[in-house]
């Protein structure tokens, strides 16, 4: 027989909402570095710029997703519905 799970507490799903906006921090960071290392000496010469941009639009892609997750009513086509006053209580 397995004992029943308790629910997890908000500061449990905060921490783990902080652990994944960091995960996704550091692989989107670090794509960006990457590509932008790429196209530096590819295509600019090896010029600095290019990596800087990349960087800072893998940490901006990464910022807007955990900005979704601890505040969904961003997210595009999302209506937060108010609880009526009026409806019955139970």
């Amino acid at each position: 027989m397995s004992s029943p799970s308790k629910p997890a507490s908000s500061e449990d799903i905060i921490g783990q909402k902080y652990d994944r906006c960091l995960a996704d921090l550091l692989v989107k960071t670090g794509v960006g570095f990457s590509a932008g290392v790429v196209a530096s000496v590819i295509l600019f010469r090896r010029r600095t710029w290019p990596i800087a941009l990349a960087t800072g639009f893998g940490a901006g892609a990464a910022y807007a997703d955990c900005d979704r997750s601890f505040n969904p009513a961003r997210i595009p086509g999302t209506r937060i519905i108010p609880h009526s006053e009026t409806s019955p209580s139970q």
